[in-house]
């Protein structure tokens, strides 16, 4: 019998002891595993790697690295499949990817799992690199994900940037982000939404929206608190759910900028447009 997206969850969260990431502001969390804990002040003061500063130069994987972490879990009675292992700007440290995981820190044996941020000092004001190498690989998945997957809300006008939001039609602050979508919209942001329900009692209504033949509608009404029924389809929100813990999501909403930084929680519009450089 094949497990539930949120059965191999916890089974894999549990296995690796792996922290996903932190939200940034307010939403509704994930039931497998709450928010973590604030990050320390010299964490919070350093600034991204990404878009204000520059973008990460690809690393090729390090293949032996990648085949010391694999057996290295085998021996410990853990079968995930590691994607890559790229060299980070901290000697010795290495950023693994793995199909449906979070990414985390290995060393060179890949005998430990590291987890949280690396933070460069020394050179000015500190720099968050595990930010960098995150928002990096978060933009090249979400920019993967074909455009009739998504839920979109276009722009009003000139489209001056794009958002990806992993949402719950049973969340709260899901309903409370969209009752303000005309808002966001008006400035000039594009939402694209991805399904991500926080627990398996919510999948349905989620397929439900993303079978509907008409999407949007469906996603208004389904906001507001109404039932959403539609036939059965070969719905994206289970490769969408997987999406996003691949990503670290734990909680909704989860809101992405098309270069693959998480910005939110639940922001209000104009947090957002400021978020996304539109003032």
């Amino acid at each position: 019998m094949l497990l539930s997206p949120f059965a191999n969850r916890t089974k894999r969260l549990s296995l690796l002891s792996l922290a996903v990431m932190t939200m940034l502001s307010v939403g509704c969390s994930n039931n497998t595993q709450d928010t973590t804990a604030k990050k320390s002040e010299i964490v919070t003061k350093a600034p991204t790697n990404t878009a204000a500063n520059k973008t990460p130069v690809a690393k090729e994987s390090d293949a032996s690295i990648v085949k010391a972490l694999q057996a290295n879990l085998k021996a410990s009675g853990i079968n995930e499949t590691i994607t890559s292992a790229v060299p980070t700007d901290m000697p010795g440290i290495y950023w693994v990817s793995a199909e449906g995981l979070p990414s985390f820190f290995t060393d060179t044996e890949g005998r430990h799992i590291i987890q949280g941020q690396i933070v460069q000092v020394g050179s000015g004001t500190p720099v968050d690199i595990s930010a960098a190498l995150l928002a990096s690989g978060a933009k090249d998945k979400l920019a993967a994900v074909d455009k009739k997957d998504m839920i979109i809300y276009p722009a009003k006008g000139e489209t001056k940037a794009v958002v990806y939001a992993f949402t719950d039609a049973d969340c709260p602050y899901c309903h409370k982000l969209h009752e303000e979508i005309d808002q966001i919209n008006a400035s000039g942001i594009e939402v694209r939404y991805l399904a991500w329900p926080r627990s398996e009692p919510s999948i349905p209504k989620s397929e439900a929206i993303w079978c509907s033949k008409d999407r949007n509608t469906a996603m208004d009404k389904a906001m507001t608190g109404s039932d959403i029924t539609a036939a059965n389809c070969q719905s994206p929100v289970r490769e969408q759910i997987e999406l996003g813990m691949s990503l670290g999501v734990n909680g909704t909403p989860a809101i992405y900028t098309e270069d693959g930084r998480q910005i939110g929680g639940y922001l209000p519009p104009e947090q957002i447009a400021q978020a996304v450089g539109i003032s």
